[in-house]
């Protein structure tokens, strides 16, 4: 057994109230993570409180207890385990709470090895594995945690998601490993993705403006980068239903000649969103996003632009450091 687990296992042991929190930018992984940790540390009789400072987007609604996940920090509460990101910049939105978070002792459990970490963290446990659902399966059955189903259920949900099903490069047979051990343990992959394919369905209003998407990318980079660029109008009346960026973003990188892929959001105060895709063999989208400040994969990536900077030299930074990660790829 690893030190950090024992020292996660003594922080764990001592606290009844514990916070599960996730960034500003919750995916499969993060909610699979926290719901899984939820149902765990319910079953040891701790009192759990799942947080995040951005409403849940709609494409994750297909978990069950996504709607569990509050916005407000608890008054009361011991320590607070961090999911699925070591990155302080995705916790622009968070940061008015963190000197109550800091005020307890903090863990982080995460898998993005090329963060710089969380200053104020009392553990970090960062493995390299294919997501923060493989790395709470590892630290569960070391410690001889409970493994109810629902929590099995949500650490597969949270590996496929950050894996895209088993296929990226960060995929090990530790992680078939892991997916059987969850299977034997009573999950059942196909009742898990039926509930995703009926969120996944579209309202009909989607379609034309999906096709108004399209017709929008722009093409840089000799080709091989794809961008589109959704405003604020679009956001407000869009993202209720669906996520505007994740429409289109598989089509783009499904380009011929393209590399990576990115969907850009302009905030009416300002802010930037930038969601970035690579395809195989392009394993630059963490280097991108963390030039302006954010994280991820290699293959998926984001960052958020708060600082007043115009899209358009954004997009002109974004354009010129593309064509510098993947030349330096080619030598």
């Amino acid at each position: 057994m690893k030190t950090d687990y024992k020292n996660v296992q003594e922080l764990v042991d001592n606290a009844k109230d514990i916070i599960v929190l996730q960034a500003d930018n919750p995916d499969g992984d993060s909610l699979g993570s926290s719901l899984a940790l939820e149902a765990i540390l319910s079953e040891m009789g701790k009192n759990v409180y799942m947080v995040c400072n951005i409403d849940m987007p709609a494409h994750l609604k297909y978990l069950s207890g996504w709607d569990r996940v509050t916005k407000d920090i608890p008054s009361k509460f011991d320590i607070t385990i961090i999911v699925d990101s070591s990155t302080e910049s995705l916790f622009e939105d968070t940061k008015s709470g963190f000197s109550w978070i800091k005020s307890k002792p903090v863990i982080v459990l995460d898998h993005h090895m090329e963060s710089a970490g969380l200053s104020f963290a009392d553990i970090s446990v960062i493995e390299p594995v294919v997501a923060t659902g493989e790395l709470i399966h590892k630290i569960a059955t070391n410690l001889d945690w409970p493994l109810p189903l629902d929590s099995c259920e949500m650490l597969v949900t949270s590996i496929l998601s950050d894996s895209l099903g088993l296929t990226t490069e960060a995929t090990t047979p530790e992680s078939y490993r892991t997916v059987a051990d969850l299977l034997d343990r009573g999950v059942n992959i196909a009742k898990l993705d039926d509930a995703r394919r009926a969120l996944m369905k579209k309202e009909p209003q989607l379609i034309p403006y999906k096709g108004d998407l399209l017709k929008r990318v722009q093409f840089t980079d000799n080709g091989k980068l794809a961008s589109v660029t959704i405003p604020w109008k679009e956001i407000e009346q869009y993202s209720p239903i669906y996520n505007p960026t994740m429409l289109v973003i598989d089509d783009m990188r499904m380009v011929v000649g393209v590399e990576v892929a990115i969907g850009y959001k302009v905030y009416a105060d300002g802010k930037i969103t930038a969601k970035i895709r690579s395809n195989f063999g392009t394993p630059i989208a963490s280097d991108l996003a963390s030039k302006f400040g954010g994280g991820g994969h290699a293959y998926a990536a984001g960052f958020k632009i708060t600082n007043g900077k115009q899209l358009k030299d954004l997009k002109r930074e974004v354009e010129q450091t593309v064509n510098d990660l993947i030349d330096n790829l080619e030598k």
